[in-house]
């Protein structure tokens, strides 16, 4: 058995709610299997207090997250990315930074909570929605059995060093 864990970077514009929401809910769920960051390309420089809460309501640690930019990613000596996954339509669409060793990227949309507009209930209902919509998400993505995840390393690495045919 591969003991690899797998590195995740969640990315959002802002780096607020929806990429740390998942970021926090992956260190735990994934259970020592995947590691979870998350970052933004203009963060915000703040943890939106109704994501921290939605972290803290499903019993979630919270402690140790923060608004930071992807550039804390990109640099040789960061943590190996082995899954990009963008969660909202605007980082879909920015350039990116050049990832180290080409990780499997994917785009999930999730509508930003904090941009809802209405009464406190409603804003909080928003963030609630989108937390477990994070979370049905990741719940899929942790169902992923190992040997595909083993397997679509293994050919990422070989195609890295040119052993793929085309």
């Amino acid at each position: 058995m591969n003991d690899k864990v797998y590195n995740v970077l969640f990315l959002c514009t802002g780096n607020s709610a929806r990429s740390i929401m998942a970021e926090a809910m992956l260190n735990v769920a994934g259970k020592g299997r995947f590691k979870a960051y998350s970052a933004g390309s203009h963060p915000t420089g703040i943890v939106h207090p109704f994501a921290i809460e939605q972290i803290q309501h499903i019993g979630y640690p919270s402690t140790d997250l923060r608004s930071k930019s992807w550039d804390e990613f990109a640099p040789d000596y960061a943590p190996h990315m082995d899954f990009v996954i963008t969660v909202c339509d605007k980082a879909a669409g920015e350039i990116c930074p050049f990832w180290p060793g080409q990780p499997v990227t994917a785009h999930w949309g999730f509508q930003d909570p904090a941009e809802v507009q209405g009464s406190e209930e409603e804003r909080h209902h928003a963030f609630a929605r989108i937390c477990r919509e994070i979370k049905t998400r990741l719940d899929i993505f942790l169902c992923l059995p190992m040997e595909k995840l083993e397997r679509l390393a293994l050919k990422l690495e070989l195609d890295k060093i040119g052993m793929l045919k085309p």
